[in-house]
């Protein structure tokens, strides 16, 4: 059975206006051009899908059932036009972006920005030692993931995460900590170094490297105890904390910053490309719970 989207709009349009004449007026046809489809509509699947009056027009058992199916098919035929279309958005957002942040599908994400905004370039800067908040505010980056100290940074909250000391299995505390960590400006090494001078705990520096692959390795092979936020403990590594003899450290906020054009404007390519990645954001929280209900 082949329906036209026609018929189906037309069929969706009688059933919300409850009746023939405000449905004729929305889609821009005559009353009896709209009533001779849905007399095709009914012809084509074989059973009366309205009850007819004088006074009032209702679904029948069948017209129920057809509405739940049509609604999907618009439903998919709109969101099927929606991913394809293209977006006529011009310019050039340049994004930066903590190295950690991008293994969570941020990669797919900005794939799938190109493909809807071709006519944008799009600059991606990625590190640890990046401070791209100061990129941000000098008008060097258009938008970024910023990681700070929780309540720290304006913008949007996409995560907040707790910092962790992470070392290897069977670490044993020698008098001075050896500490693997990135060069400045990384928060992580600044708020480990200071949480330890705080504490009186003497500590060296062991291993630094840009690379945040770099640093669990490090962890893992026992030549330093890096920090960095809890997702990212690995097999063979192990949490330490106050019962070590170890400072607390603090929630790592990552906050989507905006950059102002001279007039304080955000430009559409900017806020499109934010958009997905605070709806991303949003679905990957949502995933848990989902699978939980499920």
């Amino acid at each position: 059975m082949s329906i036209d989207t026609d018929l189906l709009q037309a069929f969706i349009a009688v059933h919300q206006s409850n009746g023939f004449t405000r449905a004729a007026e929305q889609l821009h046809l005559t009353q009896s051009a709209v009533s001779h489809q849905i007399r095709r509509l009914e012809e084509v699947v074989g059973r009366p899908l309205f009850h007819r009056t004088t006074r009032r027009l209702s679904l029948t058992a069948d017209g129920e059932d057809f509405l739940r199916h049509a609604e999907r098919i618009l439903g998919a035929q709109e969101a099927l036009a929606r991913h394809f279309r293209r977006s006529p958005i011009e310019g050039t957002v340049r994004f930066g972006v903590p190295e950690s942040f991008m293994s969570d599908g941020l990669p797919q994400l900005l794939q799938q920005f190109a493909r809807r905004c071709p006519n944008v370039r799009l600059e991606v800067s990625v590190g640890l030692t990046l401070d791209v908040a100061a990129m941000v505010r000098d008008r060097e980056l258009d938008l970024a993931v910023v990681v700070s100290v929780s309540g720290t940074m304006k913008g949007t909250l996409l995560r907040r995460l707790p910092m962790v000391w992470a070392a290897a299995e069977g670490f044993e505390r020698a008098d001075s900590l050896p500490l693997a960590y990135s060069p400045p400006p990384c928060v992580c090494r600044q708020v480990s170094i200071d949480a330890l001078d705080a504490a009186g705990i003497p500590w060296h520096g062991a291993f630094s490297s840009h690379s945040l692959g770099d640093l669990r390795l490090a962890a893992l092979s026992g030549l330093g105890v890096a920090t960095f936020t809890r997702d990212n403990l690995r097999p063979g590594m192990v949490e330490l904390g106050e019962r070590d003899g170890l400072p607390a450290l603090p929630l790592l906020d990552f906050t989507l910053a905006y950059g102002e054009g001279p007039a304080g404007e955000r430009g559409p390519a900017v806020a499109e490309l934010g958009r997905l990645i605070e709806e991303a954001e949003r679905a990957r929280q949502q995933a848990p719970a989902r699978r939980r209900k499920a």
